[in-house]
């Protein structure tokens, strides 16, 4: 069984990766967990990779939602994830936007992505490698993330001029998590083999 490199992380985007995208989602009402995504977060969970969520959400900085209130869904989100036996090692989010946003939310941050303190974060917090690892997301913001922090990235949703971009980049484009997880999984086994014959 392929397993994680030491200090590897599977990086998620949460809107249009974990969760259905919704236009500014503010209550818990709204939270769609995505098919096969639980499953997605057993499967590199068992392999030993270390499961971080990182998710701009200048909503806050917007008005839109407190941040009391984003907790209040991270934790719905975790408890819906476990419920179905699957859990986070950590949420990260930046709420803040340089132009949107109101009062002390609107500036020019490291957190928000493609800037890269939200991985940085997590690299300090939880003995993350982040050549070692991957970031997963539908964005090409997520792609640039993972490019900034040495990650490799993987994209989510086939069509689009996003889509496109990625493959132009030589990026994995696939369909969901799910898919994004078993990639994860064959890429490891490949690198335990390529060890295993040096």
């Amino acid at each position: 069984m392929a397993l994680a490199a030491k200090g590897a992380a599977v990086f998620l985007d949460r809107d249009g990766t974990l969760i259905r995208e919704v236009n500014y989602l503010c209550s818990v009402e709204q939270i769609e967990i995505l098919p096969g995504v639980a499953q997605a977060l057993r499967l590199l969970r068992e392999r030993g990779f270390k499961l971080v969520m990182v998710t701009n959400q200048s909503v806050i900085a917007r008005g839109g939602l407190s941040e009391a209130g984003l907790q209040d869904i991270h934790a719905q989100l975790s408890a819906q994830l476990g419920a179905d036996g699957a859990s986070l090692d950590a949420i990260y989010y930046c709420p803040h936007h340089p132009s949107e946003g109101m009062g002390e939310y609107r500036v020019v941050c490291r957190c928000r992505k493609p800037n890269t303190g939200m991985i940085e974060r997590a690299v300090e917090d939880l003995d993350v490698d982040a050549a070692r690892s991957f970031v997963v997301g539908d964005q090409m913001t997520d792609v640039e993330l993972a490019y900034r922090v040495g990650a490799a990235a993987i994209f989510i949703g086939r069509d689009g001029a996003a889509a496109k971009a990625a493959r132009t980049l030589n990026v994995p484009v696939v369909d969901d998590l799910l898919q994004a997880a078993h990639w994860i999984i064959e890429r490891a086994g490949q690198s335990q083999s390529g060890a295993q014959k040096s």
